[in-house]
């Protein structure tokens, strides 16, 4: 029987996973569309990503989708409310989500409290996951340490250039490149915040899976001003502001670094000097024994011409596929926090397609 799917979101990756619900390899059924714009209300599921209608229209009405017989909702808003998906998962529904609750043990004690009381209250469970936080700094360490007898350190890079993201809000607004360096904190703003928190929880998931014991999670970030203007799509960043962002998130145990993720983000492509120098991508490192090192890429194709749009998405795809193909596991899991390090292997739904 095909679980029965809500789609809560339709921006960059919630059009992605509503794509796939929508072809009938996966086994899904779509059930509702949650929205949050006017013009989208009311208006078909597939002609929200132009394909031909299916009967199924999307809503601004909360209660109308709390009421739908469904079995997961994929949770992918741009602000996420603890409130929303407590009443989510106390409606019956199970959860996933790319947004946050990647470790909901690590969250503040009285969220942490609503959500698990939500939980049990519809006997449902929560996952969170993504790419990172998600996949590459949870699910592939964690195979990872298959092949490990012990682990002396972790770490996980990601170095991006964001100037092909054509999401200017986000760059510029919420994480304030183009403002100037003294600007930038790990509490500059809301968004910052709680973005800095996602990945504090996902240093807390592996170092808890992993037995390293930390105190602590400490969070930094080093703003790098640009040397030169640079148009960004219809933006400006003018020289001597922020073109540069290296954040690090460092799990302690008794002052020692064991869990660590970097990320050494540009605009306009100037590189600092004294920044590391990894692979653009994502770089895992295990130090022990044994040693380990993957680099992950991400692109639309490596044998098609593909146009620089179509790349940039392809990590939408894969952040959205990420929870989606976990939508069986979840709805199977005991009520409560089903995480990256308790579910099983996530495969895809659809794979070859045969």
């Amino acid at each position: 029987m095909a679980h029965r799917i809500v789609q809560w979101g339709t921006g960059a990756i919630g059009k992605e996973v509503l794509a796939t619900v929508l072809d009938p390899r996966a086994g899904l059924e779509l059930v509702g569309v949650k929205v949050y714009s006017d013009d989208k209300d009311g208006v078909d599921a597939g002609t929200l990503i132009g394909r031909e209608p299916v009967g199924v229209l999307a809503t601004t009405d909360v209660e109308r989708v709390l009421a739908l017989d469904a079995d997961c909702v994929v949770y992918t808003p741009r602000l996420t409310s603890i409130s929303e998906v407590c009443a989510i998962l106390a409606s019956g529904k199970n959860v996933v989500t790319t947004a946050f609750l990647f470790h909901p043990n690590r969250i503040r004690l009285r969220d942490r409290d609503r959500v698990l009381a939500a939980c049990l209250k519809g006997g449902t469970s929560v996952h969170g996951c993504g790419l990172n936080p998600g996949n590459l700094s949870g699910a592939l360490p964690l195979a990872l340490s298959g092949m490990s007898r012990t682990i002396d350190t972790l770490k996980l890079q990601e170095r991006a250039d964001w100037s092909v993201y054509d999401s200017t809000a986000i760059t510029f607004d919420n994480m304030r490149f183009g403002r100037p360096a003294d600007e930038i904190s790990v509490t500059a703003n809301d968004f910052l915040a709680f973005n800095s928190s996602i990945f504090t929880e996902q240093v807390w998931l592996l170092a808890d899976a992993l037995h390293a014991g930390i105190d602590e999670v400490t969070a930094s970030v080093e703003a790098v001003a640009a040397e030169h203007d640079h148009e960004i799509f219809d933006h400006l960043l003018r020289a001597g502001t922020t073109s540069g962002q290296r954040w690090n998130w460092v799990g302690r145990r008794r002052g020692q670094p064991l869990v660590e993720i970097e990320t050494l983000w540009t605009v306009g492509n100037e590189y600092p000097k004294h920044w590391p120098k990894p692979q653009h991508g994502w770089t895992l490192t295990i130090e022990g024994d044994p040693s380990m090192r993957a680099h992950f890429l991400s692109l639309a194709s490596f044998e098609r011409d593909a146009s620089m749009l179509e790349h940039v998405n392809s990590a939408n795809v894969a952040t959205g596929m990420q929870v989606l193909n976990a939508v069986p596991a979840v709805c199977a899991a005991a009520p409560g926090f089903a995480t990256t390090a308790t579910l099983p292997q996530v495969r895809s739904l659809i794979g070859f397609g045969n």
